[in-house]
């Protein structure tokens, strides 16, 4: 390795012959979030345009969408190889934003185009992230997941720079149709270096001690379309990560929901909401990838796992309380920035961590099977719960009381899974089940 390469993998934590394919999982995350954040702000601005007080039953459609797809995608999953099956999740996704390109430069964008794409997006952003947190997982065992998760997800916070930068640059000459087909080839990017990680893996990864590398990803995953929720409801393991998954939706739900109706209050033109949105995924993003690159990993290696699933729900509880004492846009805006840098930062690779020592299919069905419908059906049932607390007539100080009581069992759970995967880790077993 040449001088600078070794201080390239000492900078990034990688020992000898991790560099590579760290740099690769930094690069795939790069396309799939700047693919992403690109339509953000119209998948933003489109929620909007069909009113405020409708968002719910957008989140709910979008949960009955996902239980039709996860088990679709599952089938599929055991029907190809996992060598190819990204390959197969990502085509269809590409292709659904030709569609959606050809769809956008033929007609007017009018309210119902809008619900679909709204409720479309939040299934893809889903999907493609969930597989290839799969795949991160697939790829690293345990020890290293610690070690090169946070630098692997500091490539979607540089994305999440890159898109609303090159949505605002690019929107006004490529329009929403130009930036569909500039995110579709993205997602073809990620599909060649997917196939670079998993042959760094069949050379590098064989073998690893505490990892189950047992399985060919030549053959398909074992299991049928349902055996993801079988699997969640055979293990108190990941029953409390769904439990972890749905307090942190409970909590993001929360504060969307207030975020969208100040922002349509006072900023009432659709040029201006796309800005402001724009200007939080900027400072969100930034501040992400500050913590994946100089914090998180280190902070991994010293206090665990656990410390990375418990601080940002102690923050955001004593957030929530700060903004039922003093209700503001300002304060809920710097809440909603705090919860989602420490949620790129630290709790998503942490609860990544949680899957890195288990089976193939615990990785891609059961996993897949949280990300998606655990975590749309929490985004759907705490859209309600906000719907009928806002019936109440208390405004944002019952909402934020009852976030940070939400927030605070968030904390626990995050402390109690952290836990049992650091000692896994440190055993190299699989945590029990």
């Amino acid at each position: 390795m040449t001088g600078v390469g070794a201080r390239l993998s000492r900078a990034i934590n990688a020992r000898p012959g991790e560099g590579r394919a760290a740099l690769n999982g930094f690069a795939l995350f790069f396309c799939l979030f700047c693919g992403y954040f690109m339509l953000r702000p119209i998948r933003e601005s489109m929620g909007i345009q069909g009113g405020v007080e409708n968002l719910q039953w957008l989140f709910t459609a979008t949960f009955v969408a996902m239980l039709v797809a996860v088990p679709l995608f599952a089938w599929l999953n055991s029907k190809v190889a996992r060598l190819h099956y990204i390959d197969w999740v990502y085509g269809f996704f590409g292709c659904n934003l030709l569609a959606f390109a050809a769809a956008f430069a033929a007609a007017e964008q009018g309210i119902w185009l809008a619900r679909v794409f709204y409720v479309w997006i939040s299934v893809y952003n889903l999907f493609v992230i969930s597989v290839a947190w799969s795949l991160m997982a697939d790829v690293f065992d345990g020890a290293q997941a610690k070690r090169l998760f946070a630098f692997i997800a500091a490539g979607a916070s540089v994305g999440g720079l890159a898109g609303p930068a090159l949505s605002a640059v690019l929107v006004g000459t490529l329009g929403a149709s130009g930036l569909a087909i500039l995110a579709a080839a993205l997602l073809g990017i990620a599909i060649f270096l997917k196939h670079r990680l998993m042959g760094w893996r069949e050379v590098h990864g064989a073998g690893r001690p505490g990892a189950v590398r047992t399985e060919n990803p030549r053959r398909p995953v074992a299991g049928n379309p349902f055996s993801g929720l079988t699997r969640v409801l055979h293990s108190r393991y990941l029953l409390g990560i769904c439990a972890f998954v749905v307090l942190l939706a409970t909590v993001s739900t929360f504060l969307y929901f207030e975020q969208a109706r100040l922002v349509a209050e006072r900023f009432p033109s659709r040029e201006e909401q796309v800005r402001v949105f724009g200007i939080i995924d900027f400072v969100v993003q930034a501040g992400a990838l500050t913590a994946q690159l100089f914090i998180t990993g280190r902070l991994a290696q010293r206090l665990g796992v656990k410390t990375l699933l418990a601080l940002v729900p102690a923050l955001v509880c004593l957030g929530f309380i700060g903004l039922a004492l003093a209700p503001s846009f300002a304060m809920l805006a710097g809440l909603m920035i705090a919860r989602r840098i420490g949620e790129y930062a630290f709790v998503r690779p942490g609860r990544e961590m949680l899957f890195a020592p288990l089976d193939a299919e615990t990785k891609y069905k059961a996993k897949n099977f949280i990300d998606t419908v655990v975590y749309r059906g929490g985004d759907a049932f705490s859209g309600w719960v906000k719907s009928l607390l806002d019936l109440l007539g208390q405004g944002v100080v019952l909402i934020a009381l009852v976030g940070a009581a939400c927030a605070a069992l968030w904390g626990a759970v995050g402390w109690y899974l952290g836990g049992r995967a650091d000692a896994a880790s440190a055993r190299h077993v699989e945590p029990r089940k």
